[in-house]
């Protein structure tokens, strides 16, 4: 089903935590809430799940306006941060808790989905944590709701059992054919699993989008920071073209004119060896600049490097790459920057 938020709002104190929030995840997308500690995506989740009232705005779920209903009234199903497994009962008895007598075939059908057929007799204590998630995930799917939410569900897991179990989680909610929110402050998680992201900050949905245009095009330069790595230099802007230390960027800022800030993803520059020590950029290289640190990851590499400017940038490349701390070596940038005037 349709979950519709509209201008939420709620107050601690008289502390606003959410002002004007709104949010519309499509039936059958999963959309990830992301933003940092403290923004207000627990309050949002727990308001949606009838856990909070709001102080103004309302939640439909499909066409029910669930805004004034009790949690159990309004057919969301929730996987929290840790699987909070009763530990005395069965898997089975943890996935049919609450249904009617005679769900049998319905907590089979949802082990399956989550890819744990054949384990409802083991015991909670008797499964891996990610086994445990994906338990948690059953249960939440098999009353049918109209809207599942995911409150930073990984959290628990080692960082080596993150990726699968998350890839496991999207593909047994797609089978579901679910309505999905996940609630998160990893922006990769966001940007891997979800069909929309919606980037919260101080009580607001400040961009919401698929995730390819919300990395592509921020809105502002406090999105382009928080979502995946971003190098900011000052910049001026004159007819399309932003001159920093970087040289002169083409950017996609059309009209805007006078000081700001350029911000550039790691995967926009290339590097290439240089001759000499010191001396102008050669017309090919760019700009000069001395490697300081090299972080090797398999599949690709982060560089640091300090321009002769004084500032620091950090690339990412392929995995095999030549440089080492002291090499010096030239900066390009490839492609259209981000500009934000000030």
């Amino acid at each position: 089903m349709r979950l519709t938020v509209t201008e939420v709002a709620k107050s601690f104190g008289g502390v606003p935590v959410l002002q004007g929030c709104s949010l519309v995840v499509e039936e059958g997308e999963l959309a990830a809430v992301l933003g940092p500690s403290g923004c207000g995506k627990t309050t949002l989740l727990r308001i949606v799940t009838g856990f909070e009232q709001a102080d103004a705005g309302s939640v439909r779920i499909g066409d029910r306006e669930v805004t004034g209903l009790p949690p159990e009234k309004r057919g969301v199903g929730i996987v929290p941060q840790e699987a909070a497994l009763f530990p005395h009962l069965t898997v089975a008895r943890n996935v049919g808790f609450g249904l009617p007598r005679g769900s049998r075939d319905r907590v089979a059908e949802c082990l399956e989905l989550v890819g744990l057929a054949g384990f409802g007799e083991r015991m909670p204590h008797e499964l891996s944590g990610g086994q445990q998630q994906r338990v948690a995930l059953a249960r939440a799917l098999a009353p049918r709701p109209g809207v599942v939410l995911l409150d930073e569900p990984f959290n628990a897991l080692d960082r080596s059992l993150r990726v699968t179990v998350r890839d496991d989680v999207r593909a047994a909610l797609k089978r579901a054919g679910a309505t999905a929110v996940l609630v998160t402050h990893d922006q990769e998680e966001a940007l891997s699993m979800a069909d929309t992201v919606a980037v919260m900050r101080e009580g607001r949905i400040v961009q919401e989008g698929m995730p390819a245009s919300v990395y592509a095009t921020p809105h502002d330069l406090g999105v382009a920071t928080f979502i995946g790595e971003a190098v900011v230099l000052e910049a001026y802007s004159t007819d399309g073209v932003a001159s920093c230390t970087l040289g002169d960027l083409p950017h996609r800022a059309n009209g805007a004119t006078g000081p700001g800030h350029v911000a550039l993803r790691p995967e926009q520059f290339e590097l290439s060896e240089v001759s000499g020590l010191s001396g102008p950029s050669e017309p090919d290289a760019g700009v000069h600049g001395e490697v300081e640190r090299v972080e090797f990851f398999g599949h690709d590499a982060a560089i640091t490097v300090r321009l002769d400017s004084g500032n620091t940038i950090r690339a990412r490349t392929r995995g095999d790459v030549p440089y080492r701390p002291g090499h010096r070596i030239g900066v390009t940038v490839r492609g259209p920057v981000l500009f934000y005037p000030e």
